[in-house]
């Protein structure tokens, strides 16, 4: 993801997440620790012709990885696209050289949560009102080892 993705990401993400979407402040602020050889970031967006219909951001501290967000294009939903953003996170926190990846999803959202599962994460806890203005719970999931979720899976732009 780029500078120049923030606006379509902006729609995208109003129509996905419209009680609690991101302003273009935190994606400006997610992409300036995305480059160069400090970087804590990983954004990548999902193209299809001119449109983008799908996005994902994770960041790194240490030996800890955490999705920040993954979203894609109603019209994308059970294609595959969730799981080809989720395995290209999974090898950026692979090579950040996290031993372990966390995530919250909103309870209601049992689609990712079964995403989330067919790669390893499992359930740890929750966090009450996580979500505003809309006052919902996260359920929070943890993956122990990033390496064991990526091998053997390929990605084909």
């Amino acid at each position: 993801m780029r500078w120049w993705d923030i606006d379509p990401v902006l729609e995208l993400e109003k129509d996905l997440f419209p009680e609690d979407a991101w302003s273009r402040g935190m994606f400006w602020s997610e992409l300036a620790h995305a480059r160069g050889p400090e970087a804590t970031r990983r954004y990548v967006v999902a193209v299809e012709g001119d449109r983008i219909v799908g996005y994902a951001g994770l960041v790194a501290s240490g030996d800890l990885a955490d999705i920040q967000t993954i979203a894609a294009a109603r019209d994308h939903w059970g294609t595959g696209l969730g799981g080809r953003l989720l395995t290209e996170l999974l090898r950026a926190a692979t090579a950040f050289e996290c031993a372990e990846v966390m995530l919250e999803c909103r309870i209601d959202n049992v689609r990712a949560q079964k995403l989330y599962e067919r790669y390893g994460f499992e359930a740890i806890g929750f966090r009450r009102g996580y979500y505003q203005p809309g006052n919902v719970d996260a359920l929070v999931m943890r993956l122990t080892d990033p390496t064991t979720s990526v091998q053997g899976t390929e990605i084909h732009g």
